[in-house]
């Protein structure tokens, strides 16, 4: 059965999209710990993170990079978080979070639900910065 994040990625469920490319994407989550929170998923469905090929996973940190740096600069944090944690979706997905503090860390901080509209101006704000 396919994961949740193959459904986004194949457009069977919205998601407010940062990136796309052949390998990957970044989407904006629904359960934001902060403003601009963004996963970013590889294509091919691969539960744990350390299953992944080098070339992917490398792929998948150099985006996370270029995401969290371009977080710092839309949204002037002191810096981007990244989170592996993998128990929510069996389907790799790598956090990245604009964070002032360690609660800007902690998934016990997530929203709940967040306005749509709300996800896509911090997703366009992120887009601008990459």
């Amino acid at each position: 059965m396919p994961s949740v994040f193959t459904k986004i990625i194949a457009g069977e469920l919205p998601g407010t999209f940062v990136h796309c490319d052949e390998i990957a994407v970044a989407i904006m989550t629904i359960n934001p710990i902060n403003t601009g929170h963004v996963l970013v998923i590889p294509r091919v469905e691969v539960d744990r993170w350390t299953d992944l090929d080098a070339d992917t996973a490398a792929h998948l940190f150099s985006l996370a990079h270029r995401i969290g740096n371009a977080q710092i600069s839309a949204f002037g944090c002191q810096r981007a978080a990244l989170i592996i944690a993998g128990f929510e979706v069996p389907h790799v997905h790598l956090h990245v979070i604009p964070a002032d503090s360690l609660a800007h860390v902690s998934f016990d901080n997530a929203a709940r639900t967040v306005d749509p509209a709300d996800l896509a101006r911090a997703a366009e704000l992120i887009a601008s910065h990459l």
